[in-house]
């Protein structure tokens, strides 16, 4: 009974020195392990400051007709949404009968306004051949009088209803909500249509008021699509607005580089970068834990070797390495490396693959 007490202890322990060894590493796999490296190399370590944004345009406007007489229905429309105009071009115009009478009436008002002005003014010893002649002051009161500068005014008023008849865009862009329709009426207190010059977009977007100093004019910033993460460009922040609002966030602007398939209004990640000088730094992928330690695993003559790893900084995509367990130019693994252990056959794989 003593010997087999003894015997039974002395495997359980070694049981348990086993299962020790097998939580330290991962069994070695039969056959290897397809892997793809980054050599380790000190290069400048580019700190991320994420925010949200939304994309506009540099050059936007919102036209509308500037008269509201005969209920403003616009009887052509000489575009859709999507197309292209140039600065200038015609967008839409109104039926011009009801403008054209107005701008007559104002124009007859005018001429009997004028000659009841030469009348005033001959009552007072001055002509209109000759008004160099008149003191400023009598003349004034002679428009006045005659009704002259109220009708001056209302001529005014219908000629520049009747010469903004055609709408006509300001700048050149693509024209978005474009809801009207010919013949029927439209409402003057909302845009006709929006032109957008999407050639200059630009993104407004927010960060903490203890995030400042990490930002500076010129800074470059990466922006990505929320809705396809493939749709991705740069930008330059041209403005940082000195004012904290309510909830301490500060406003920044970039101009971003056009992209075929960014549109206006669109919800995009942004993040801006800063160099926080020259680190050893590898992809976030690499580091993996082993018993609540971080290790990271370097590709030596077929196989993968085993190292311990401290890290500091870390962005999106990289971390800085602040060991010295590694050495300048060893092959880190980054991908295929969740199931390694040191010594696991392993090999590169091919562009093929």
């Amino acid at each position: 009974m003593i010997i087999t007490g003894l015997f039974g202890c002395g495997l359980k322990d070694n049981n348990r020195s086993g299962e020790d060894e097998e939580s330290i590493e991962t069994l070695l796999p039969t056959e290897d392990v397809v892997v793809r490296t980054e050599t380790l190399q000190t290069i400048d370590f580019m700190d991320e400051l994420v925010s949200n944004g939304r994309l506009g345009a540099q050059d936007i406007a919102e036209l509308r007709f500037a008269s509201n007489t005969g209920g403003n229905v616009p009887i052509k429309i000489f575009v859709q949404n999507g197309a292209y105009v140039a600065a200038g071009d015609a967008i839409a115009m109104l039926d011009t009968f009801l403008l054209s009478n107005s701008y007559s009436q104002a124009s007859v008002s005018l001429q009997k306004a004028y000659l009841d002005l030469q009348d005033v003014l001959i009552g007072q010893g001055y002509s209109l051949a000759d008004s160099t002649s008149i003191p400023a002051e009598v003349f004034r009161l002679a428009a006045i009088r005659s009704g002259y500068n109220n009708a001056k005014t209302q001529f005014d008023l219908a000629k520049y209803h009747l010469d903004n008849a055609v709408l006509c865009t300001p700048i050149a862009g693509m024209i978005t909500n474009l809801f009207a329709k010919p013949f029927n009426p439209i409402d003057n207190s909302e845009p006709f249509c929006i032109v957008i010059n999407e050639k200059k977009p630009e993104i407004d977007f927010k960060i903490l008021e203890n995030e400042l100093s990490m930002i500076k004019k010129g800074d470059r910033v990466k922006i990505q699509a929320y809705s396809s993460s493939d749709v991705e460009t740069t930008g330059t922040i041209v403005d940082i607005n000195p004012s904290v609002d309510r909830e301490g966030m500060v406003r920044i602007k970039a101009f971003v580089q056009p992209h075929p398939r960014l549109f206006n209004g669109m919800n995009m990640r942004i993040s801006v970068y800063r160099s926080l000088g020259k680190h050893w730094v590898v992809p976030k992928s690499a580091v993996v834990l082993r018993t609540n330690k971080k290790v990271v695993f370097a590709y030596k003559d077929g196989k993968a070797a085993w190292h311990y790893v401290e890290t500091g900084d870390e962005n999106a995509t990289h971390c800085v390495i602040t060991s010295e367990t590694l050495k300048e130019g060893d092959g880190i693994i980054f991908y295929g490396n969740e199931h390694l252990a040191d010594g696991t056959n392993v090999k590169l794989m091919t562009n093929e693959e």
